[in-house]
């Protein structure tokens, strides 16, 4: 019986945990082929390719991503090869088996929930005798009717094979993010997630886990993420983890956590900010909202306050990146809630701030009291909400414009100073910042086009121009700055307008070639060549001084000089400055 396993990725980097835990659990007993794609694979070669695996069995991983591809791809291999046993699994069909059992009339086989042993049993009996009847957690359908079989007990993780010792994987380790479980199951009851429907939280075999990472690690991985729903909820166990890893990382790895920020002891940052290694560790952090209300209605428990001390400690021992994350559409927030949660969590200045929109998930408890709040949302998955009791759809697609800018211009990190000079100094809020621009952005028709670094600096200061009346000299050489950090070559042409006269910058360069020390003494040892100044410099006048900006982040009114060298070795760009009054032309 040849078996493959499968499933479609989101993207190229990801891989999928899921068919590598099963293809472990029931070897040596069944050996099984696994075989991973992208949801932006043409469908016929994704079709086409599994075919040359000339399989008796598929099983699909599945999930609300690629559900919709996945389907398209089982219709089309059974009309090819009738005979052909596919089953499915994953937490996009675990709920509602019955509305899936009927809308999926080519799938034989649903596997619900935690499937190493029910996918073994199965294999076992579609070698041997075909009775399903007492394999927990399958659904399928005899004499056309829809069976359900009860729920599995759950693995005991302690005994679980290893998911990552596949020769073929290992070509692939360096170029992808491989993803690890140490714990299975949330103690939070969050009821917009999937997570809070297992109780309890159970764990796999410690040293086995340690022995998994250091194989991965010599092996050439590079991005190893834990999805463990909430990772230092036993502060003795996260700390063995952390200090693991510092004691034995590779260079060049990072490892990334879902933690529960408002739960974690100071001295537990206290210890990561003094031993960790700055780049090493990456948080993702959950904060969704910061209403009360909204936080007791999904029954979600936040400590804003403790969350705001950990970010911030985090943040300050200036070696953890944090990824937090936003929901809009959760119940009783409406757009000015949402508003305040936004500007609340941009205070804390995390590296990314994802804004995500409230997707009603088959069976989670939000989803099942959907008309409670007026709930109307798109019935294929992603399932993502069009409106509630107190966010109109016109609400949604104004914060989906604030999502897009946010996207290009906080989280890329593309001109760090300009935006926040303008979220401090020229807007009201953060939110109305990348609000307006935001709406912007959607009128112009800049969201159906491509962009390079320098159309997305023409736009914002395209925005900036048409829309507000003030003086905008220093926002203009803050841009500048930005902009010259971001290369690591000198630009062909910059993307403002010329502003200094070709014989006046002849003056100035020939100044700093006979006078280098006026650049300071960083400038100066570094002992530039004429050809390598006019080669690998840009010049240009900002309107205030750069170095009492960068060190006391004031802006002193002070018309400056800006030299930017692209060190084409290194491939970094310096910047150096001197007062206009101290160059002589």
């Amino acid at each position: 019986m040849n078996v493959v396993l499968t499933t479609l990725n989101a993207k190229y980097i990801h891989t999928n945990l899921a068919i590598r835990c099963l293809r472990s659990y029931v070897q040596p007993e069944h050996q099984v082929q696994m075989v991973e794609y992208t949801i932006k694979d043409p469908v016929m070669n994704i079709v086409t390719d599994l075919f040359r695996y000339t399989p008796d069995v598929i099983g699909f991983s599945c999930y609300i991503w690629n559900i919709e591809e996945t389907i398209k791809v089982i219709s089309i291999l059974k009309k090819i090869k009738p005979e052909l046993t596919i089953m499915i699994g994953g937490p996009e069909v675990s709920y509602d088996v019955s509305f899936w059992l009927h809308r999926l009339v080519d799938v034989d086989f649903i596997v619900i929930g935690e499937g190493e042993e029910t996918f073994k049993q199965l294999l076992d009996q579609l070698k041997g005798e075909k009775d399903f009847a007492g394999i927990h957690g399958l659904a399928y359908r005899l004499d056309d009717k829809d069976v359900i079989n009860p729920q599995r007990n759950k693995l005991n993780l302690q005994e679980a094979p290893s998911p990552f010792r596949f020769e073929e994987d290992i070509p692939h380790l360096s170029k992808r993010v491989t993803y690890i479980e140490t714990s299975r199951g949330c103690p939070f009851s969050c009821q917009f997630c999937l997570s809070s429907i297992e109780v309890g939280v159970r764990y796999f075999h410690k040293e086995k886990i340690k022995d998994d990472i250091r194989y991965l690690m010599e092996n050439g991985a590079k991005t190893i993420k834990f999805v463990d729903r909430t990772f230092n909820i036993s502060r003795s166990y996260a700390m063995e983890m952390f200090q693991f890893l510092i004691d034995e990382h590779l260079p060049g790895t990072v490892f990334q956590f879902e933690i529960t920020a408002d739960i974690m002891r100071p001295e537990v940052i206290e210890f990561l900010n003094e031993h960790a290694p700055k780049g090493l560790f990456r948080f993702e952090i959950g904060v969704q909202s910061t209403n009360d209300a909204t936080n007791e209605l999904v029954m979600r428990k936040q400590n804003f306050q403790k969350l705001t001390r950990t970010v911030t400690m985090v943040k300050n021992g200036g070696k953890i990146d944090q990824h937090l994350d936003l929901i809009a559409g959760l119940p009783e927030e409406d757009y000015q809630s949402f508003k305040k949660t936004f500007n609340d969590v941009f205070a804390m200045r995390p590296e990314e701030l994802q804004l995500g929109f409230l997707k009603m998930l088959r069976g989670t408890g939000l989803r099942i009291r959907a008309t409670e709040h007026d709930y109307v949302y798109i019935d294929h998955a992603p399932y993502e909400i069009l409106k509630n009791n107190l966010l109109s759809f016109e609400d949604i697609t104004k914060i989906k414009q604030v999502e897009d800018v946010l996207e290009k211009y906080w989280n890329d990190h593309r001109m760090d100073l300009t935006v926040e000079y303008l979220v401090t100094n020229v807007f009201p809020t953060p939110f109305d910042f990348f609000q307006e621009f935001g709406k912007h952005w959607d009128e112009q028709g800049w969201v159906r086009i491509g962009h390079q670094l320098e159309d997305l600096f023409k736009r914002l200061w395209s925005f900036l121009s048409s829309t507000l009346n003030q003086d905008l000299n220093v926002v203009h050489s803050l841009m500048k700055i930005d902009y010259l950090q971001n290369q690591k070559f000198k630009p062909r042409k910059p993307w403002w307008d010329d502003t200094m006269e070709k014989r006046e910058r002849s003056l100035y360069y020939h100044q700093i070639l006979d006078q280098p020390s006026i650049l300071g003494d960083e400038y100066e040892r570094l002992q530039l060549q004429e050809k390598d100044v006019f080669k690998h410099t840009v010049l240009e006048k900002i309107t205030f001084n750069l170095q009492h900006f960068m060190q006391l982040g004031e802006i002193k009114n002070e018309p400056c000089l800006l030299l930017a060298y692209f060190d084409s070795t290194k491939q970094n760009t310096m910047l150096f400055s001197v007062p206009l009054h101290y160059v002589i032309v």
